[in-house]
């Protein structure tokens, strides 16, 4: 069996239907079924090439666990758990969840602080103290901490995951002393992990330079959209966002922050372009309010509507107000394109979120966002508000064009699942484990 699944993933998981039949037989008779033939069929539904998956690992990990009888204890840093609003905490719960589906040879415990643990303080005293404790006191296996944040030291292998290092990168991001102290370390705990995740490509060579960890220990882990991310949004729930929010019947859209990366100035000048031609037909609908601040390049703070007023564009731009979270879905699917005009990106989730709507992305070829949409949108060079004009106004005219665009777009975002991140990310648990059980073989 170890033999034929290597040959299936070296030809990129073509399996013969047969195959796949039986495997399908097997699950609905509810038998026994290894880890890697479950792998096969979920994967070859996606239809997508799974190489991550060390074969010789997988089935050493199975041997292990049947011999002794146990599960993989892993302990999981849950800060961010109860804080679903952000986005560490929406990774965090999603990627639990998927893994339970996935992979249930780990028992994940989270570790979560208590509620009187508040505060910047707190939170670093429950990262380096309280967190490595708790997975020695539960005798754990692994340690994980969704979220830039190892420890510096703890008794067992820690697997971390780094979303981006824009506090190193980016100067305006690097903030006062207590940030910096904190950034310092971070990146000093980062270099005794046993091993990183992080989301794309561009985010691990960002790793690789600025951060005291060898490329060897970096897996790049790709995020997924929600499964309520769909062109699939009941009608109720399209006339509910249209009265709360005063939508118009056609629109742009732009889902974001308002920092300097988000680059809102280019923004809103690609409505300077292309306002006259399509903006009274197809206004862009912008999450926040007219006094919203809007960090600009220079890292100066301007009111949105100040800056909509500046560019003369009041009458083709409509801030909304604050968007809630579960009505996101429902704003990406209604719009004709949605504008990323971003200048740095540790993944671009809001871009494959549009794209699981079936919205087009036109936004900028910067950083991981190029590794997120592919061919499935319009990317040009950041400042380009003229290009990025031009591709609004052939996908608002050209109904055609718009439909292949949409199509792309939903192709390109189901290669995108919390399935598939939650496999890869327990691809790195295994091989982690079996280092430290040949380890303890050694001694």
């Amino acid at each position: 069996m170890v033999a034929l699944l290597s040959v299936l993933f070296i030809d990129k998981m073509r399996l013969e239907r047969d195959f796949v039949k039986s495997l399908y037989v097997t699950l609905l008779r509810g038998e026994p079924i290894d880890w890697v033939c479950w792998c096969c069929v979920s994967l070859c539904k996606l239809n997508i090439a799974y190489e991550f998956i060390d074969n010789s690992c997988v089935t050493e990990a199975m041997e292990k666990t049947a011999k002794t009888g146990s599960r993989t204890k892993v302990a999981v840093n849950a800060w961010f758990e109860k804080a679903v609003k952000t986005g560490s905490g929406q990774y965090t719960r999603q990627l639990i969840e998927a893994l339970g589906a996935v992979a249930p040879e780990f028992e994940l415990e989270l570790v979560a602080p208590a509620s009187h643990q508040q505060g910047n303080l707190a939170k670093v005293a429950f990262e380096q103290v309280t967190f490595p404790r708790a997975a020695k006191r539960m005798n754990a296996d692994l340690a994980f901490v969704p979220y830039w944040a190892p420890p510096l030291y703890c008794p067992v292998p820690v697997i971390t995951t780094i979303h981006d290092v824009i506090p190193l990168l980016l100067p305006a991001y690097r903030g006062g002393p207590q940030h910096r102290a904190y950034a310092a370390l971070v990146r000093a705990g980062a270099a005794n992990a046993s091993a990183i995740l992080t989301d794309s490509e561009n985010s691990k060579q960002d790793i690789v330079r600025l951060l005291p960890v060898p490329e060897s220990r970096i897996t790049v882990v790709p995020l997924a959209a929600r499964p309520e991310y769909t062109p699939a949004i009941p009608q109720a729930d399209m006339d509910r966002i249209y009265e709360r929010y005063t939508l118009p019947e056609r629109y742009m859209l732009y889902l974001g922050n308002f920092d300097a990366r988000k680059n809102i100035e280019t923004l809103l000048q690609v409505m300077v372009w292309c306002g006259e031609s399509v903006g009274a037909e197809f206004p862009l609908v912008i999450n926040g309010t007219p006094d919203t601040p809007v960090w600009t390049s220079g890292g100066e703070s301007v009111a949105l509507q100040h800056m909509i007023d500046t560019l003369d564009v009041a009458d083709v731009v409509r801030p909304i107000g604050r968007v809630a979270e579960e009505d996101k879905p429902a704003l990406y699917a209604g719009a004709r394109v949605f504008l990323f005009p971003s200048l740095y990106e540790g993944f671009g989730l809001p871009a494959l979120e549009a794209m699981a709507c079936g919205t087009p992305v036109i936004g900028s070829n910067a950083s991981s966002i190029p590794e997120v949409v592919g061919n499935a949108g319009i990317l040009v060079e950041p400042n380009d508000a003229r290009r990025m004009a031009g591709a609004v106004i052939a996908l608002c005219d050209e109904d055609d064009y718009h439909a292949r665009m949409r199509q792309r777009s939903l192709l390109r975002a189901a290669q995108f699942s919390w399935q598939r991140t939650a496999l890869e990310t327990a691809a790195v648990f295994r091989k982690l484990r079996i280092m430290k059980y040949e380890m303890r073989n050694e001694k």
